[in-house]
């Protein structure tokens, strides 16, 4: 069983304190903390072995190779990719998401049909409507429903021979409900369209195994993950990474050049021009390993008492509204109380030292559907506690009593 007050230990930050208060992270749907492990690995390849990677015959270049597809090979057997080279190592999610756009558009052609969910980011939805600007394809949106659930009985009505893609997020950052991905990457393989799933918000929670469920592209972060900001990976089958052409031209993504003619290099690097972020992909492999050694069974399984507890109590306060009420969530909360900006409460929050995250989250079709401004969400991880919840609801209360 995961012993969260043990865990805290291996978080620096937890131990700050914000405006006097006692620093309370609410915020982890946005970025998760980073533990001593990491901050030291980032800290090692500094001090030690800091070089630019690949081709390089020095000691410091093969030793930062090394240790850079190291992390590529521990980042696809996290997943369960088939071949390490279907590990592209990104900027992050939303680069990952471009990239397979940018692609495509040499794919696509006039009247072919795209869909997404209701439920996006806008990193999932800005790409598509810029893709069907350029090649004259319709974008579809699987519409949801009043608890937060895509349609989806709309969605197979949706599915035709039209179809070429499909792209979904594998958990509602605004609303922390898990999407039923499998019955949406099955459905769309029948009509032979492509599937990318959006895996931001449900790789901190859920541990997915690409193979399993034979999905073609997958995306994710490693800030979300205990990991830097900057960077991330975008997982794809090789026949697909295969057909489409490189995102960018430049160095380490050719196999030769002259003035006549250019050939590109094989898997990976053909998605990887230019100078990676080398420590941070060292540091996002040391991130999944420390993931890892705490358990996504246990994490799962602790997030889920907090989430409930936190569900609990913040439906015995008059007036408040939460959105998204799902049994199948992981652990975010976003919620509202009558006749208060959200922003005014998070604003109170972090005068008591408690951090959540206030808006539309990036996901302004989501609050156009409730009609509201936006919500206050409080995400929770592995690190957070039961207490950490009882000082939260008390500052809640606080807050209301002061605006209303």
């Amino acid at each position: 069983m995961l012993n969260a007050k043990e865990i805290r230990k291996d978080f620096p930050i937890l131990e700050r304190k914000v405006h006097g208060k006692p620093l309370i992270y609410f915020d982890n749907a946005a970025t998760s903390q980073t533990p001593q492990v990491v901050i030291d690995c980032i800290v090692d390849y500094y001090q030690n072995y800091n070089a630019n990677i690949h081709r390089g015959v020095h000691t410091l270049s093969q030793e930062a190779t090394d240790k850079y597809e190291e992390a590529r090979i521990t980042i696809q057997k996290h997943f369960n990719a088939a071949k390490p080279y279907e590990i592209i190592l990104t900027s992050g999610t939303t680069h990952g998401i471009n990239m397979i756009a940018s692609g495509f558009a040499s794919l696509i052609q006039k009247d072919d049909e795209i869909i997404v969910s209701a439920l996006e980011h806008h990193s999932n939805i800005v790409p598509w409507q810029m893709l069907c600007e350029k090649t004259g394809a319709v974008l579809k949106v699987i519409p949801m429903t009043e608890s937060g659930q895509l349609e989806m009985s709309v969605f197979h009505d949706l599915l035709n021979s039209k179809t070429k893609l499909v792209f979904c997020n594998h958990v509602s950052n605004a609303l922390g409900i898990i999407n039923p991905i499998e019955e949406i990457i099955e459905a769309a393989h029948k009509v032979g369209a492509a599937v990318l799933i959006d895996g931001a918000q449900a790789t901190p929670h859920i541990k997915p195994d690409v193979q399993e469920l034979d999905v073609d592209f997958y995306v994710a972060s490693a800030h979300k993950l205990c990991g830097p900001t900057g960077v991330g990976m975008l997982y794809g089958k090789e026949e697909w990474l295969q057909k489409l052409p490189p995102y960018q031209g430049g160095g380490e993504m050719i196999e030769t050049v002259t003035f006549e003619k250019t050939t590109y290099a094989g898997l990976p690097h053909k998605f990887e021009a230019g100078t990676p972020n080398i420590c941070g992909g060292i540091a996002f492999g040391a991130a999944l390993d420390y993931m890892n050694s705490v358990g996504f069974e246990n994490i799962h399984a602790y997030e889920a008492e907090l989430l409930a507890y936190a569900n609990e109590k913040l439906n015995a306060i008059d007036d408040l509204k939460i959105y998204g009420d799902s049994l199948e969530k992981t652990s975010v909360i976003s919620f509202n109380i009558k006749g208060i900006h959200p922003y005014d409460i998070g604003a109170i929050l972090d005068k008591l030292g408690i951090a959540v995250r206030t808006g539309h989250h990036c996901a302004q079709p989501i609050m156009d559907f409730y009609k509201i401004p936006g919500t206050v969400r409080a995400s929770f991880s592995f690190y957070n506690t039961k207490e950490e919840i009882d000082l939260f609801i008390e500052a809640l209360q606080k807050a209301k009593m002061m605006l209303l």
